[in-house]
């Protein structure tokens, strides 16, 4: 066979395919790579036996030195070997240029020869675009740039000062975005991510060794180990963060593109930074911040900053004096308090005490009272602001605006802070609810009147500082003010909820009860209206004659007309139905209630409703009637037992109307046994003590086991009813 072919071949077919081109580590010489292929083709053309190999070949410069034309040489060498091609030229003059700089073995540039270098040939990138003279040699940016990016990517451990130079170069392109992609292209970004995270490792051993030497102080020998540790620690640090600053802010640079930051993100930036916070440098620390602050409007990196506790190496920034990093500070503070975890970090830091100290300064005030507005959202923090020094502030800066436009977030802080018993005390101390008061009913400050209404919630002695209020407060009650004021000056007076307080007069001396009748009328004002005048009623039904004021006037009927237009509403039902309930504990709203409205059948169809709250109040409430009503009694009894019973009540009845029956359904003569009555009017069944008998000449053991089991499951329902519901207070929804 061998034989056949070696006949047969009549051609030999040479192909030489180019590759990549390199320089020789040790000599100053360019290496070529390439491929050769060989095919034996027969007699018809066709290939019959092919081989392949990888060759390179060796152009040694013997003639290079550094006063050598790069441009002439890359021409030259381009024109005389055939294995590179022309388009190949910027690469070659950029391998020429690096062999020219490089260093020799044992004899390598010291750092000052590098920095001139580096200098003069920066000037030549820099003034790349202007015409050159003639004569003096031109190099392109991009075989420059590939130049530095490989020194920079070969020897930058050997060199910070030679690193910091290199990035510098590169950052000083990355402050225009056009030119990013240039600085992509030859992976500077990555580059400087690994230098900055082996910078830091390199910060952790000095640490150490520092440490180490420093244990044993008594020791002389070992103090001066330690003091000249410390001397070249200084020196090194202080080398390090020049090359941590220019590495960062190219890095800041480049992640103007989202994609590019995305990728930051995945190799750790943020843990790199909040790494980096513990320094000392104020200028590095204002690049680190900047950074974290951009990086901190994304889930993923605030995320990560929670994670690595930046809130605590950022609270110890803010006894800084330097203005610029105390602003950046806390607006990366702002940023983070939008998370309730991070606020909870905040608080734990301390931030509180330290952000109230500085509410006076004029120009990191604002900042400072937005991150506490933040904090003061969750109510689980509201009570830490009474311990500082917080409220007395915000009070002077909310007297001090006078007549003027007031900041939205100073009153809207203040609002928040309102909310906790003991800040209301602190602000009521002294003169501050009067002035409060003055201010607001003179300026009808909807904001003003929020905060005031806040106040007013709490039990104890804040709430007896409105008594005398009550007067200027229902006084605005009034078509010709703002139906928003008006929810508020109505909100606060149906909070008063004060035993000494005379509401019947108050009702006759301001007219109020035809503004609250005309009021209830659904679609008569908002909602939110509407319901305040809803809790109104309910504070002034409290009063026995102002609950009879009420009855008269026919408030009662316009409530369970406004019931069945809110019913899908559970807060505008929860109130009403606490109306109800102030009502019938009075005797003389109580008849009128059962006897003359729909009332009793409305609670009785809101007993087992799905909210817990309505449930509650409407119980109570029917407790109440069912004690002074026997008829109403029965009902909601009924009620109970059918409710309770509902899914056996169900299978028996739908059993008994089944064409085979259950034998225990009838009795001996095939009546069958629940007959066709209600089974709450069986004579033989009786109640005493709460409790059900059967009645005398009875059989028990003749009433069939499900029923036994039915009454027994309806005894439990059949518990002495409440009284007067003492103890019930205003449901909160």
């Amino acid at each position: 066979m061998d034989k056949l072919q070696a006949e047969d071949a009549r051609y030999l077919k040479r192909k030489v395919k180019r590759g990549s081109l390199d320089v020789h580590p040790t000599e100053k010489a360019l290496v070529v790579q390439y491929e050769v292929e060989a095919t034996i083709l027969g007699e018809m053309g066709d290939p019959m036996v092919g081989e392949r190999k990888e060759c390179q070949k060796i152009i040694r410069l013997k003639s290079l030195n550094a006063n050598t034309d790069i441009t002439t040489l890359a021409r030259r060498v381009v024109e005389e070997c055939r294995l590179i091609h022309p388009s190949k030229l910027p690469e070659v003059e950029q391998l020429l240029f690096y062999l020219q700089n490089r260093k020799k073995p044992g004899n390598g540039y010291i750092m000052g020869e590098w920095n001139n270098v580096i200098c003069v040939f920066t000037m030549k990138v820099t003034h790349s675009s202007k015409p050159c003279e003639p004569g003096t040699p031109y190099i392109h940016p991009e075989t420059a740039l590939g130049a530095l990016a490989r020194v920079l990517r070969e020897d930058w451990k050997q060199s910070v000062d030679m690193a910091t130079t290199i990035i510098y170069v590169f950052f000083c392109f990355s402050s225009f975005s056009q030119f990013h992609g240039l600085v992509t292209h030859y992976k500077i970004g990555a580059l400087c991510m690994n230098i900055t995270e082996h910078e830091l490792k390199r910060y952790d051993l000095w640490q150490d060794e520092l440490q180490k030497k420093q244990k044993d102080p008594d020791n002389q020998n070992v103090k001066k180990e330690h003091e000249k540790a410390l001397k070249k620690y200084q020196g090194l640090l202080s080398k390090q963060e020049q090359l941590l600053r220019v590495a960062l802010y190219l890095l800041l640079n480049l992640a103007e593109d989202t994609r590019t930051e995305l990728k930051m993100r995945n190799k750790n930036i943020v843990h790199m930074l909040v790494k980096t916070l513990d320094r000392e440098d104020e200028e590095l620390l204002v690049l680190v911040v900047s950074f974290l602050k951009k990086l901190s409007i994304f889930l993923e990196n605030k995320n990560d900053m929670a994670e690595t506790h930046a809130v605590e190496k950022l609270a110890r920034l803010l006894a800084c004096e330097h203005e610029n990093l105390l602003n950046t500070t806390l607006r990366l503070l702002l940023n983070l308090s939008f998370d309730t975890g991070l606020r909870s970090q905040m608080v734990q830091a301390g931030l509180i005490h330290k952000l109230s100290l500085m509410l006076a300064d004029e120009k990191q005030g604002q900042l400072c009272m937005c991150i506490l507005y933040h904090i003061s959202v969750d109510d689980r923090f509201k009570s830490m602001f009474a311990y500082t020094d917080c409220i007395p502030q915000l009070m002077k800066m909310l007297f001090e605006c006078g007549e003027s436009h007031m900041e939205p977030e100073l009153i809207s802080f203040c609002i928040n802070l309102a909310a906790n018993k003991r800040n209301a005390q602190v602000i009521c101390e002294g003169n501050g609810l009067k002035m409060l008061m003055k201010r607001g009913l003179k300026l009808k400050d909807v904001l003003i009147m929020k905060m005031i209404r806040n106040l007013s919630q709490h039990d104890g002695p804040t709430k007896n500082l409105f008594i005398d209020y009550v007067g200027d407060l229902a006084a605005q009650m009034g078509a010709e003010e703002r139906e928003e004021y008006v929810i508020e000056c109505l909100g606060t007076l149906a909070n008063l909820t004060i035993p000494d307080l005379d509401w019947e007069l108050v009702l006759k001396e301001y007219n109020l009860v035809p503004y609250l009748k005309d009021h209830l009328k659904p679609g008569s004002a908002e909602d939110d209206l509407i319901l305040e005048v809803v809790i109104m009623i309910g504070t002034v039904s409290m009063d026995d004659s102002c609950a009879a004021t009420m009855a008269k006037s026919g408030i009662i009927p316009a409530l369970i007309e406004l019931l069945n237009a809110q019913q899908e509403d559970d807060e505008f039902v929860c109130q009403i139905v606490y109306v109800l309930y102030q009502m019938v504990v009075h005797q003389a709203t109580r008849d009128v209630i059962i006897k003359d409205t729909q009332a009793p059948a409305y609670l009785i169809d809101l007993m087992h409703d799905k909210n817990a709250e309505i449930r509650k109040v409407c119980n109570n409430t029917l407790d109440i009637i069912a004690e002074y009503d026997n008829e109403c009694e029965r009902k909601i009894q009924s009620e109970k037992f059918r409710w309770h019973n509902s899914q056996w009540l169900e299978m028996v009845e739908n059993r008994a109307m089944g064409d085979d029956g259950e034998p225990f359904m009838f009795g001996d003569d095939g009546e069958a046994f629940m007959h066709n009555g209600d089974i709450l009017e069986r004579p033989d069944l009786f109640y005493t003590a709460g409790e059900l008998i059967v009645g005398q000449g009875v059989d028990w053991t003749s009433i069939p086991i499900p029923w036994r089991l039915l009454w027994g499951g309806w005894t439990g329902l059949l518990s002495p009813i409440c009284s007067e519901g003492a103890g019930f207070n205003r449901p909160n929804m």
